[in-house]
């Protein structure tokens, strides 16, 4: 009985570490600020995000366009049905409304500053089926 309450504790801490090593950051958002659009159902969110290197963000859209503008690093973006786009420190890249992408850094990640305009009240992001 000790020996199974052990092996059970085990696995129990076992499984808290791996999914505490799952769950590490790919992307950090900070967000920095957030306005509403006079007359309309809409808000911009200005947020920095922070990519670590050689990663995928995952499919997702956004109730809205994303504009973005790369500080430092780069990505490949990819937006569905389009081809994929190289994107470096200095330039922009914008998202139309509600299309699914993803972004992949490179060996250095990035630091992008979005602004995202989108309809108030709904989620940033949604993430898409692969």
């Amino acid at each position: 009985m000790v020996r199974r309450i052990a092996l059970c504790a085990a696995l129990v801490v076992a499984g808290a570490l791996g999914t505490a090593d799952a769950q590490q950051e790919t992307i950090k958002r900070t967000p920095l600020q957030k306005i509403e659009v006079p007359d309309s159902k809409y808000e911009t969110v200005m947020a920095m995000a922070e990519i670590v290197p050689n990663a995928n963000v995952g499919r997702h859209s956004h109730p809205g366009v994303e504009t973005a503008y790369i500080l430092d690093g780069d990505i490949t973006l990819m937006v569905e049905g389009k081809p994929p786009l190289q994107v470096k420190a200095g330039e922009s890249y914008t998202v139309p409304g509600s299309a699914v992408h993803d972004a992949r850094t490179g060996a250095k990640g990035a630091k992008i500053l979005v602004t995202y305009t989108v309809e108030r009240g709904k989620p940033l992001a949604t993430p898409a089926p692969k």
